[in-house]
């Protein structure tokens, strides 16, 4: 008997969650963006919000949750209900790294299912216009001859801009004196007013002001030239070898989101990121839009996966603490 009512409950309870899928989505998404507004991050959620939209006949709104590297955003997506109606936006940063510096009261992978990996961009070594120098080799001179280190922005411990400033000073020989923000884009307000010296941010974030010389840029983390600003050497080619960086990004949702829901999701970011006009709006920031093959969900799972291998063990050797 008890048998007999426990499997009317899970056929219920299935019929139930096919019925979500047959309607969803019934109102409005929320992408909860885990730094503040007018970052890289913020950008390129909004960007893909508005497209969404048009998808999923359901507006897409942004809600910027900020704090600890990006771990407050993530934990509040994590703590979702798993209905699709709350989407993670995330990245190297946020998806990654963060499980290596915080202790987090969830699991990157274990709680979170991916639904598809969105553009990459790499990282760029910008400084304010203040600095002595206008080259790569010159920064480093600069760099290393100071009384004491120079200040360099990030969006907290652990962030992408942190871990890609560690990286940095990995690489060069160099040390920074970080200073962590609720994102970059509040870090880059600061080196535009030269409050700190420099950022090793997202090529998206600072490329406008690159472009409008309100800062300098020196080198970019990749092994070619951005197609959307290729008078800024790759870092090989300005004389710092083994520099190289990429900062993906994705959206995943909480756990046990029904599968029909993950997928429908999908094809709606396929669909704008397919759109002409998103992919104009991407590459003036710098972004690359990932291969074809690459946008499912098993292929940002296995991303992260293998991304956790590569870099927890960095990381960790570079003994990187929460303030």
């Amino acid at each position: 008997m008890r048998k007999t009512i426990w499997a009317a409950l899970i056929t219920i309870l299935a019929l139930a969650g096919a019925a979500r899928a047959d309607t969803y989505p019934s109102r409005p998404i929320t992408i909860i963006v885990p730094f503040a507004a007018g970052g890289p991050s913020d950008a390129m959620a909004r960007v893909l919000a508005e497209r969404m939209r048009a998808s999923l006949g359901q507006a897409v709104v942004v809600e910027n949750v900020t704090g600890a590297g990006g771990s407050i955003g993530v934990g509040r997506a994590v703590h979702s209900a798993p209905d699709g109606y709350t989407i993670s936006f995330g990245h190297l940063g946020t998806h990654v790294a963060n499980g290596a510096v915080y202790r987090l009261p969830y699991d990157l992978v274990a709680d979170l299912e991916p639904v598809v990996l969105l553009p990459s961009n790499p990282m760029i070594v910008v400084s304010k216009n203040a600095v002595p120098a206008t080259s790569l080799k010159e920064l480093l001179a600069w760099l290393k001859s100071r009384p004491a280190p120079a200040t360099a922005g990030t969006a907290g411990a652990g962030s992408g801009s942190h871990i890609a400033g560690v990286y940095f000073e990995s690489v060069s020989g160099i040390k920074l004196q970080y200073v962590p923000y609720r994102g970059t884009g509040p870090a880059l307000n600061d080196l535009i007013a030269g409050q700190i010296d420099i950022i090793v941010d997202q090529t998206s974030n600072s490329i406008n002001q690159v472009r409008a010389g309100t800062i300098r840029a020196y080198a970019i983390s990749d092994d070619k030239r951005l197609a959307s600003a290729p008078e800024i050497p790759t870092a090989d080619e300005a004389g710092l070898k083994g520099f190289q960086m990429t900062l993906w990004s994705g959206l995943w949702v909480p756990k046990g989101t029904p599968r029909e829901i993950v997928l429908r999701l999908n094809v709606a970011v396929v669909e704008a990121l397919g759109d002409a006009a998103v992919k104009k709006q991407m590459e003036n920031l710098g972004l690359e839009m990932p291969p074809k093959d690459l946008l499912t969900p098993e292929a940002l799972g296995a991303r992260q996966k293998a991304e956790i291998a590569k870099w927890w063990p960095i990381i960790k050797a570079a003994d990187i603490k929460v303030d």
